[in-house]
């Protein structure tokens, strides 16, 4: 059992048309409406490939339940706290050629009181001793910024490896307070989390060998249409394939997190099956997650240790 917890989750709609016209009236051809937020998106595509998840998540209002509906006619177990406020809705934009234009709500504001019945909600699942705890995802307003450090520490207190991807300041301070068995973030969420720009694949290494030197065991990182890249102690690995058209990135990275969760084996076999879920991802519409059917290991390329004088644009 794979436990996801998604503090500031959405209802997630996207809609297809031929082109985005700024300040003018624009028609949809085809309308997705989907389960929202990353470590939902985690669960969904794990459940679609037959690995139990659990989805943890405050939910308030009509949208909330009908998030909870969508997710339970999926096939995904979850474990709604009730809040006051409404759960967000978000909208995605999709024009041909898989331009994506993405509007985020800010969600609920949580009281101190919601944000510790959401952690105590947690506790009780990590008390039987899942596989892994997944923390995913942006803040709630007033969730505090070490949200993301103290579900690292009741994971910790129970054994349970403690797998996160966030952003900005609530990335950062769980880097810092260590701990973590696996941090995904983005070349640019990297960037932003160590202070420079990164170039090079030797830049993403030196960057991820920050990470791990603040006590965290692995770093699995997004590049986009260039692959991605996974550094641990034993080394660093680059996966990436042949270049495809998207229809939609909204969730590819969360299917890319999926992917490694997924699989056992070496670093190199974990991030070969992460960027076939990722590139999967990106050939559905909307935030579709990808089936077993849609993955294609056979056409990703692992490199260990791969020259770090090469520029991430050329991977």
């Amino acid at each position: 059992m794979i436990v996801t917890v998604t503090p500031n989750p959405s209802l997630d709609r996207a809609l297809e048309l031929d082109r985005l016209e700024v300040g003018a009236v624009n028609r949809a051809r085809r309308v997705h409406v989907h389960p929202g937020g990353k470590g939902i998106n985690v669960s969904r595509v794990l459940v679609r490939h037959g690995i139990p998840s659990l989805a943890v998540l405050p939910t308030g209002g009509a949208d909330g339940r009908r998030l909870v509906e969508l997710l339970d006619e999926q096939g995904v177990a979850t474990l709604a706290v009730p809040v006051h406020g409404d759960t967000r809705t978000n909208l995605t934009l999709v024009e041909d050629g898989g331009t994506t234009t993405k509007v985020n709500a800010p969600g609920p504001r949580l009281t101190p009181a919601e944000a510790d019945a959401l952690l105590a909600a947690v506790e009780l699942q990590l008390a039987l001793r899942p596989g892994v705890l997944v923390g995913a995802g942006s803040l709630p307003l007033a969730a505090g910024e070490t949200f993301f450090v103290r579900l690292a520490e009741l994971a910790a207190r129970h054994g349970v490896p403690f797998a996160l991807d966030t952003s900005g300041a609530p990335l950062t301070e769980a880097v810092r307070a260590g701990g973590l068995a696996l941090v995904k973030p983005n070349d640019d969420e990297l960037a932003d989390l160590v202070g420079r720009e990164l170039v090079t694949v030797g830049d993403v290494v030196d960057a991820a060998h920050e990470v791990l030197d603040a006590g965290n065991r692995a770093v699995l990182v997004s590049l986009g249409a260039h692959g991605a890249m996974l550094v641990d102690p034993e080394g660093a690995w680059w996966a990436g394939g042949p270049p495809i058209v998207p229809l939609s990135t909204v969730g590819a990275g969360d299917s890319t997190l999926a992917g490694y969760l997924a699989t056992d084996g070496d670093g190199g076999d974990r991030l070969r099956n992460a960027v076939a879920f990722g590139r999967a991802a990106v050939l559905l519409p909307g935030t579709a997650v990808p089936g077993p059917t849609d993955i294609d290991p056979g056409a990703v390329r692992v490199v260990h240790n791969p020259d770090p004088r090469l520029a991430l644009k050329e991977m």
